[in-house]
């Protein structure tokens, strides 16, 4: 069960002085750890970094494919620690319009889970190897303004647990919601991370505004 006391790994500026805050959320039998290492390879120094650690290190028990029933109560937690942490970094004074969700495999799926179930403008989302939890056909669950928010969805052709079709109909969804989704489709590629994708999110965040270049 996840709950607001988890541990929270936190790397680059103290959240009480950042300008902007990354969560790094790590996938299935990863670790907060290594999901921090990454978040710090492509941020600049102006982010806060943070880094939820699930229990059992899984965030909710079955694939992300199947009915959102049956990963519960586990997904509820995983959903409502991510939320903690938007609040917390919100109390901090950097809102969610300077907050970037960033995942891979079951850490991506939760990071578009939370952003669709909380529509506004987020900084953006980074999710690698992920896709919406549990759809199953129309009408999905899924209403409001994500206010242009960029999301960056990449992923295999091929991959053997995020399927294809199943990122190209979260794409719509989130579109729908009026996200600005860019999709990167890799043929053949595992599931991993790939220097493509490092890159890409490297060069996302160095578009965010220094304070110091806007003063």
């Amino acid at each position: 069960m996840q709950n607001s006391a988890m541990s929270v790994l936190t790397a680059g500026t103290a959240l009480d002085s950042a300008e902007y805050a990354i969560v790094a959320i790590h996938g299935r039998g990863g670790t907060a750890q290594s999901m921090l290492a990454l978040a710090q390879e492509v941020a600049p120094p102006e982010f806060a970094l943070l880094a939820p650690q699930a229990e059992g290190f899984t965030w909710y028990p079955f694939s992300f494919l199947a009915p959102q029933a049956q990963n519960q109560p586990a997904l509820g937690d995983a959903l409502q620690a991510v939320a903690h942490l938007l609040e917390t970094i919100q109390a901090a004074g950097i809102s969610p319009a300077r907050t970037v969700l960033f995942g891979f495999s079951q850490g991506a799926c939760l990071a578009l889970e939370s952003v669709a179930r909380r529509p506004q403008r987020f900084g953006g989302v980074l999710a690698l190897s992920g896709a919406l939890i549990g759809l199953s056909q129309p009408p999905y669950p899924f209403a409001g303004d994500l206010l242009g928010t960029p999301i960056f969805l990449g992923c295999s052709d091929v991959d053997a647990h995020i399927p294809l079709a199943r990122l190209q109909a979260s794409a719509q969804i989130l579109r729908q919601m009026n996200a600005s989704v860019t999709e990167r489709i890799y043929p053949n590629m595992a599931h991993t991370i790939n220097h493509d994708e490092v890159k890409w999110a490297r060069e996302f965040l160095k578009q965010f505004p220094s304070k110091s270049n806007i003063d």
